[in-house]
């Protein structure tokens, strides 16, 4: 593995592709924001994040602190996080504070991310690209790597998953438009990974079933 290694900043004013299928990692500081813009509409991106330290380093696997789905439903009373509402990790800290949410502000904190396994459950045979595969592609080159199995779940920005009748969930179109954006406000140093979702046998990235480029900017 490789040893750990100082993150490089992103500074404000810092913009960036994330390549449809693809993962990246960024390095948000403190007070910083990260807007994250659906270029095209119907993107969906899977937000993984881990605490850094004040010299932006990864802290030590054993005091592991990332961006918990069940925290933050927990913190919000809610399945769906909204303008305001706060982004917790694993120890309940806040990570996050959601700034601006330009669209309809339909996300998902349920759905684990997509990996090897997923697609092979649908049928596909051979190598896929997987939200789950990206992130650990994106941590190990940032010098930060993790257990293969340990995958937190994330945040899925704009993946539309109602809750049916007796309790029952679907996974349907996105509502997002081309260029709605979520500005996200960081409470901590964090190391950021996004996945541009390769998801293209259910509509999870629209009816069309073509994932596609998004963009980010450092505020």
């Amino acid at each position: 593995m490789p040893s750990p290694r100082i993150i490089p900043r992103f500074g404000r004013g810092t913009t960036g592709v994330i390549e449809a299928r693809k993962g990246k990692a960024i390095a948000v500081e403190k007070g910083h924001a990260l807007k994250l813009i659906n270029t095209h509409g119907k993107q969906v991106i899977d937000l993984f994040a881990f605490a850094l330290d004040s010299d932006l380093k990864p802290l030590p696997t054993a005091n592991l602190n990332f961006l918990s789905m069940q925290h933050t439903r927990s913190g919000n009373m809610r399945l769906n996080p909204k303008a305001g509402s706060k982004l917790f990790s694993n120890l309940r800290k806040p990570m996050f504070t959601i700034e601006e949410d330009t669209s309809p502000g339909v996300h998902d904190t349920l759905v684990p991310a997509c990996d090897p396994e997923r697609y092979r459950m649908l049928g596909v045979q051979g190598h896929h690209d997987s939200c789950a595969e990206n992130l650990h592609l994106a941590l190990e080159e940032s010098g930060y790597p993790l257990p293969r199995d340990l995958t937190p779940a994330p945040l899925n920005l704009w993946m539309n998953v109602p809750v049916r009748d007796g309790g029952a969930l679907a996974m349907v179109e996105p509502l997002s438009q081309k260029g709605d954006y979520v500005v996200l406000k960081s409470e901590e140093n964090c190391l950021v990974v996004l996945s541009a979702c390769p998801q293209d046998i259910k509509p999870v990235n629209g009816y069309g079933q073509e994932p596609k480029d998004c963009h980010f900017e450092i505020l």
